[in-house]
Order: C-alpha cells, then sequence, then structure tokens
C-alpha cells in the first residue's frame, strides 16, 4: 500500500471540498497532491510550455525563409512582397511544372531508348506524330504537342534547367493556372512564329514555353528596376542565358554540319515576345495601379493582334512548302 504524505494545506483544501458534496467521494491522487503543494511551480511550467508551443519549428523556420527569399526574388513591390509572405500556403502546390518536366523526361526516355542513340544535339525523332512539321500542318495538335520533343541532351537539360529554376518559383507565386497560362502561349507562339518566319524547318522542344517563363520574369524586373535588389545582376544573368542558348540555336541552325532536318531557332523569340506580353496580361499584381491596368490592355492588343495575323497567314498560305 502507497501513502502519500500531505501538507496541511492540501489535505485542508480536500476536507473542505468534501465537505461541500458529501454525496461524492474525493480521491487524491499523489500528482493531484504535488500539484496542489507545488503549484506556482507548475503554473511557471505551463507558460513555459505555452511560449515554446508558439515558437516555429526548424522546419518551419526553414520554409517560412524559403517563402521570403521567392517572394524577394520574385516580387518587386514591398507591399506585394510581405502579403505573399503572410498569405501563401502551398495549397494547392505548385503542380504544373513538375508534371510538365516529367513529361518532358519520360517522353526523352522514349525516344532515346526507341532510336537506340543520343547525343548533345540529337536525335531528331522526325517521324513522331508530335513533332511540329511545316507538311503537317493541318494535324493542328503539332503546333503544341512538340514541346515535348528534344535535340539531344542538352537542349534537354537546358529547357528543364530553367523552367525548374526559374518556373517553379514563379509558379509559387502566381499559382499553376497563370503560369500555365504563360507557358503554353510561349509554346504557341513559338510554332506559330516558325510557321511564319521559318517556313521550312522543323520544330521540337520547349523552349518556346521556358523563355515565355523567362521574358514574362525579365519584364517585371525592367519594369519595377528601381526597387529590387542586385537588379543589374539579375538582368545581366537573364541575358547572358538567353544569349547563349539562343547563340546556339542559329550556329547549329546555319553554321553546324546539318545532320538531319533543319530546326528552328524563331521560337526562342517569339516564345519571348509572348512572354512579354501575357506574362503582363496574367501575372498578378496583388494591388493595380492605373497605369498597370492600362499596360495590361496594351499587351492584350499586341498579343491578340500577333496571334491573328499568324493564323491568317497559315490559313492563307495553305500550301507551302
Amino acid at each position: 500500500m502507497c501513502v502519500t504524505a500531505m501538507p496541511l494545506s492540501a489535505t485542508k483544501i480536500l476536507k473542505d471540498s468534501a465537505s461541500r458534496q458529501p454525496a461524492r467521494t474525493t480521491i487524491a491522487t499523489s500528482a493531484q497532491v504535488q500539484g496542489l503543494s507545488g503549484g506556482g511551480n507548475n503554473r511557471n511550467s505551463n507558460n513555459h510550455h505555452h511560449h515554446n508551443a508558439g515558437e516555429p519549428t526548424r522546419p518551419q523556420h526553414t520554409s517560412i525563409m524559403m517563402v521570403r527569399m521567392i517572394g524577394d526574388e520574385f516580387l518587386t513591390e514591398e507591399r506585394d512582397r510581405k502579403y505573399y509572405a503572410d498569405h501563401y500556403t502551398c495549397c494547392p502546390p505548385p503542380l504544373f511544372i513538375i508534371l510538365i518536366t516529367l513529361v518532358e523526361l519520360g517522353f526523352f526516355t522514349y525516344y532515346t531508348v526507341a532510336m537506340g542513340e543520343v547525343n548533345p544535339s540529337g536525335p531528331v525523332p522526325i517521324d513522331s506524330v508530335f513533332i511540329y512539321r511545316p507538311d503537317k500542318r493541318l494535324e493542328l495538335w503539332r503546333f503544341a504537342f512538340y514541346m515535348f520533343l528534344h535535340a539531344g541532351w542538352l537542349h534537354l537539360l537546358f529547357n528543364l534547367g530553367v523552367q525548374v529554376v526559374v518556373g517553379l518559383p514563379l509558379e509559387m507565386v502566381h499559382g499553376s493556372l497563370r503560369i500555365a497560362a504563360v507557358y503554353m502561349a510561349g509554346v504557341l507562339a513559338g510554332s506559330l512564329g516558325t510557321s511564319v518566319f521559318d517556313t521550312d524547318v522543323y520544330l521540337v522542344g520547349a523552349s518556346g514555353g521556358v523563355y515565355a517563363l523567362l521574358a514574362a520574369h525579365l519584364a517585371n524586373v525592367l519594369l519595377n528596376y528601381n526597387n529590387m535588389e542586385f537588379g543589374i545582376v539579375r538582368l545581366i544573368g537573364i541575358f547572358v542565358i538567353a544569349s547563349a542558348d539562343v547563340g546556339f540555336a542559329i550556329y547549329d541552325r546555319y553554321a553546324a554540319e546539318q545532320m538531319g532536318p533543319p530546326v528552328s531557332y524563331v521560337a526562342h523569340l517569339t516564345g519571348a515576345l509572348a512572354g512579354l506580353t501575357i506574362g503582363l496580361l496574367v501575372l498578378k499584381n496583388f494591388e493595380q495601379r492605373l497605369h498597370e491596368q492600362l499596360l495590361w490592355w496594351v499587351a492584350l492588343g499586341v498579343y491578340a493582334a500577333c496571334t491573328i495575323f499568324a493564323i491568317m497567314y497559315n490559313l492563307m498560305h495553305p500550301d507551302y512548302p
């Protein structure tokens, strides 16, 4: 039998409680007695635990820091950064860039195995039902589905790297639907522009969508240059990456020995133009000013005019090449 020694004050409290409720039996455990005798210490302990519970854990702290870094990098206005940091919940998660990247990897793996070889700039799966070909323009899905194919592992790595490094944070800031709209606008602009300005080439790769993402971010940086930290470094970085890739595409188009049908570089440029315009249309500002609303309408007009022109050109020239 275990007997707990009770202080006088605790015993008195229990007796008073029993006298007020005679029909009930009060049983004091050792834990209750210790709580009565040392109530001050327990209150201090509870306050201490409550204070610790309010502090973020290490994973939470890391997540908060990452969200703030993304906001500082991809939002130019302090008001927008604060709003984003206070309201971001990762629900829904940024799935578009992840899914499109996995699909492009899957297509590249399939055609690499099917064709039995791979090198930095080829081979190009010219017989695929997904490649854009000028002689098969009536198969309308080719204007979009060419983005799943790539001309070699170097082409693939560049596109996937940029769309993950730039596209994923943009999707976390602006949402999957908006980034999907920018990306697909660049893809369609790439094929439509190629059908008008480079009419005898085949087209593969997600460069139109990737350059649309780059250009949308670049436009945001240029319009808010004075508000951004290390703005010149960001501009130089974007221009170096874009110039190197476009330069390689032009060299491969005109200077390198052609191992197959020519592949267009025009999609890079028209995709970037789409990013400059459609990015202003759909990438949200958390508080729009009047001049931003006017710019929205200008961007809408430019994109609509270019798209309608390209579609009409294809309808009026059905027999080329």
